[in-house]
């Protein structure tokens, strides 16, 4: 599982909707990180999130699939726009 490699120093780690589980959520509570995901739709009891921190997972993601989309037209241009969107995202933190 990826999220018992976690480093000390996350705070907060965004998910998409089907990462919500009780499991996940336990796990990460445990070392006092917050989990911004948005709850699966049949939840019952729907924990709150961050819902200006999880806008921000989605422009990643689209910024990303718009640079994959690129990639089947010219693998240079995708290899090249990896640092660029490393960039934005470390610039998303500050």
């Amino acid at each position: 599982m990826l999220l018992a490699d976690l480093s000390n120093e996350i705070e907060e780690v965004i998910g998409y909707r089907g990462c919500d589980s009780n499991r996940i959520r336990l796990s990460l509570a445990e070392r006092n990180i917050t989990a911004c995901t948005p709850p699966k739709k049949n939840r019952k009891s729907k924990p709150p999130y961050n819902w200006n921190l999880y806008k921000k997972r989605l422009m990643i993601e689209n910024m990303f699939a718009k640079t994959e989309r690129l990639a089947t037209r010219c693998a240079h241009t995708f290899m090249s726009a990896i640092p660029i969107a490393s960039r934005f995202i470390f610039s998303l933190k500050e």
